[in-house]
């Protein structure tokens, strides 16, 4: 069960941290596509909070998993930004 979090809290890390450190819509679209499929199997690969709402309101995500995600997804978004802001300064 810990393993779906780590995944959501690692791909969104990297997904978000690319979409911040490039801008570059292709390296984007290769960091979505790589977490997802990295990570899809174990976790669903939803990688932001709105799609796991809608996953779960589509039935497709144990609403008891919900704040999990979330949860995970919000901390691998802040900590793309923190390691961005260390690069960059």
């Amino acid at each position: 069960m810990l393993n779906k979090y780590l995944v959501e809290f690692l791909g969104t890390f990297l997904f978000l941290f690319v979409i911040i450190y490039t801008g570059n819509f292709i390296a984007i679209g290769f960091a979505l596509s790589l977490v997802i499929y990295l990570g899809g199997k174990i976790s669903g690969g939803n990688f932001n909070p709105a799609v796991s709402i809608m996953m779960a309101v589509a039935g497709k995500l144990p609403t008891k998993d919900l704040a999990g995600y979330i949860s995970a997804q919000i901390l691998g978004g802040l900590a793309a930004f923190v390691l961005y802001s260390q690069i960059v300064k």
